[in-house]
């Protein structure tokens, strides 16, 4: 079982996604966690209504910081994929093992200019990604494939759009 860390600046909305909707494609094969370097007291409302809309589980999702998975008590972290370019290095950086690093860098569904359709459509626009990314991050056999491989396929899907 690969454990897959989704860092974002607040841990708020595109991580908080992107950890539900692994939790959801990937279970058995991945478990998936989130966390922010400035994380907001809560998750973005608008982030777990679209999760329930999509029949996507929320049970247990809270905001956190990056902090918590740099103690040595937390699970060893295999892939650490920041979504945003504000979460950068110095978090993948202070995990215990040597973590592979991936970047999908995705906009801030947050910071959409307009009214709450505009804010809506956003959301789902970064959940319409992330979707296709963790649908192929799914596939990829991290217990078969070397190192090499599955950067090349980690590499494949943050060039897709």
């Amino acid at each position: 079982m690969q454990n897959v860390l989704f860092l974002c600046a607040e841990n708020a909305a595109r991580s908080i996604l992107a950890e539900a909707l692994l939790r959801h494609w990937g279970e058995g094969q991945l478990t998936a966690f989130s966390a922010g370097s400035c994380p907001a007291d809560a998750p973005h409302p608008m982030a777990l209504r679209l999760l329930e809309e999509r029949g996507v589980s929320t049970e247990s999702l809270r905001s956190k910081s990056w902090e918590e998975f740099a103690n040595p008590q937390a699970p060893v972290m295999d892939l650490v994929i920041t979504l945003c370019d504000t979460a950068g290095d110095e978090a993948v950086a202070a995990l215990s093992g040597a973590p592979m690093h991936a970047h999908w860098g995705l906009p801030d569904p947050e910071a959409a200019i307009g009214d709450e359709t505009a804010l809506q459509a956003a959301f789902n626009a970064v959940f319409e990604q992330l979707e296709q990314h963790i649908a192929q991050l799914v596939t990829i056999p991290f217990a078969d494939r070397d190192p090499k491989s599955v950067r090349a396929d980690l590499d494949s899907i943050a060039e897709t759009a």
